[in-house]
């Protein structure tokens, strides 16, 4: 397409882009942006480098104009969307691109890429943290994932209320809690359970977290309750049926005078399994495969469309595509969310080509990220993720009681153009 456009000379022409939806995944009620600190690092370098070039060309895959242009290749425009850690819905405009219609092209499929998979973890976070009410959820799913992928999904998780992560590289670039566990494979690696247990209490201390159902749970209870006495910090259960393990675990903790020992479970969590253990004496959860791959939605099915261009007068005008089943609507889009007078949304009103009529309780949704090329501070980095988490706190405490339902259902607030 670039390479096309600069031949007909409408490369260079005013375009105004914007990346949405056109629905939630099946039965979801809302969804939830994140990746957008991500694509601002990854814009503030983003350029062709000569190895680059050099395989563009060697490979025929562009012509010299188009080489020409991208080795000069640095972005000029705006950029707005919503605030990281937002909630969504259908056709929510979460990022629009304003530039020459080169510079959209070339960014499509970087935005695309990290915002469908950063979404959709964080849309399954948000979901497991809510089922998990006061319990914190721990992020383990870096084994399950491209090793970039997991650095990008432990971040998504933070955002949207897990308290911890697995992934040190994560824990390096964002600041983020990390945490850990011992496998199987350290307890298998011992001549004993004993010798295992011993060894991780003499490293870590008894503070630790042991893994409890190798072999025979009751008896690395009661073992580790003897090895480490009444302070140890917990055991971790990862196989069986959860909530009747967890039910008489704790039972014989606090039989054995560990009261204060926490119980964690693993085991392919996800927020069905976690709203099904509410009821047992769990402290905690942690969650690998499922959370990585979004929970039965591994993307989030984001587009990204032209909607208004410059015409041959140099004047804007919107577009769209037409097609049946995947309608656009073409113009710059405003969003505002209404806010009852008990501070829970109602609607996503979107505007078209001006901003969406609101009173004092409404909140307006677009927020400035680039200025004519240059990123604005406060979005990247581990300041970046806490301002994002702290949006996704608020946004989710202003949304009717019913998005914290898992059951299949509409959107917990309908989308409105005007």
């Amino acid at each position: 397409m670039l390479q096309a456009a600069l031949k007909s000379g409408a490369a260079h022409r005013h375009s105004f882009f914007e990346v949405f939806t056109r629905r939630l995944p099946a039965g979801r009620r809302y969804g939830v942006l994140a990746g957008t600190g991500r694509f601002l690092e990854g814009l503030k370098n983003f350029k062709f480098e000569k190895e680059e070039l050099d395989f563009l060309a060697n490979t025929h895959v562009v012509n010299d104009e188009t080489l020409e242009y991208l080795s000069n290749f640095s972005f000029s425009g705006n950029i707005f969307g919503y605030a990281e850690g937002e909630v969504y819905f259908p056709h929510s405009p979460v990022l629009q691109v304003e530039s020459t219609f080169a510079e959209a092209c070339v960014l499509e499929t970087f935005i695309l890429s990290i915002l469908n998979y950063d979404s959709a973890v964080a849309s399954a976070a948000s979901r497991m943290s809510l089922a998990a009410g006061n319990r914190p959820c721990l992020e383990m799913g870096s084994r399950r994932a491209h090793e970039e992928a997991a650095v990008a999904a432990a971040r998504a998780a933070i955002i949207c209320g897990f308290t911890g992560t697995s992934n040190l590289e994560a824990g390096r670039r964002y600041g983020l809690n990390t945490i850990g566990t011992s496998a199987h494979a350290f307890t298998l690696l011992h001549d004993t359970e004993r010798d295992a247990f011993q060894a991780q209490l003499d490293s870590l201390g008894v503070d630790t977290t042991l893994l409890v159902d190798t072999y025979d749970v009751e008896k690395a209870v009661r073992l580790a309750v003897e090895l480490a006495g009444p302070e140890l910090g917990g055991v971790r259960l990862d196989s069986g049926d959860l909530v009747a393990q967890a039910t008489w675990v704790r039972r014989l903790l606090d039989e054995l005078g560990n009261t204060k020992t926490k119980i964690t479970v693993t085991s392919d969590l996800d927020e069905y399994a976690i709203a099904s253990l509410a009821a047992a004496p769990v402290n905690s959860y942690g969650v690998g495969t499922k959370l990585v791959t979004g929970s039965g939605a591994p993307t989030s099915s984001m587009v990204y469309k032209v909607v208004a261009r410059e015409n041959d007068e140099g004047v804007m005008e919107p577009v769209a595509k037409a097609s049946t089943g995947k309608v656009s609507y073409g113009g710059r889009k405003y969003a505002v969310r209404k806010i009852n007078e008990q501070g829970r949304a109602t609607a996503e009103v979107i505007g078209v080509d001006a901003k969406a009529p609101s009173d004092s309780n409404d909140r307006d949704l677009m927020v400035d990220f680039v200025k004519d090329g240059k990123i604005l501070e406060g979005f990247t980095g581990a300041e970046g993720v806490r301002r994002a988490a702290e949006r996704h706190a608020r946004s989710i405490a202003e949304l009717p009681r019913a998005a914290s339902r898992l059951s299949e259902g509409e959107p917990v607030i309908p989308s409105q153009f005007i």
